[in-house]
């Protein structure tokens, strides 16, 4: 059997640079430009990228939800509203650990999640 797996991710954003400058400042994510209407992130955990769009990925909407790891999730819920991000869902418990959601600058959903505490 051929070995496939999910290698690469690519998500909209409305606006390239300060969804860059987002992601930059809350979790140290490197960019690198393809043209005007696309940035692929780096240092990420999985390598993907950002394609210019006037719409965003949201669960609700039936998109996947990209879910980021933290062994510390209060940190990174100060990092993500320091950067500008906002707080969807505060951090809640599940079975073997806890996460929060927030939206990025262009109003694409994502979650976090750590070990419980």
């Amino acid at each position: 059997m051929q070995s496939t797996k999910i290698n690469y991710v690519e998500l909209p954003a409305r606006d390239l640079e300060l969804n860059k400058a987002f992601f930059r400042q809350a979790f140290g994510w490197d960019f690198e430009d393809y043209g005007q209407e696309y940035s692929a992130f780096k240092h990420a955990g999985l390598d993907g990228g950002f394609f210019q769009a006037d719409f965003c990925s949201r669960p609700q909407t039936g998109a996947a939800l990209v879910v980021l790891y933290s062994d510390d999730l209060e940190s990174a819920v100060s990092h993500v509203e320091a950067a500008g991000g906002t707080i969807e869902q505060v951090i809640f418990e599940f079975p073997g650990g806890r996460r929060f959601h927030f939206l990025d600058p262009c109003g694409n959903e994502w979650a976090v999640w750590g070990p419980l505490v």
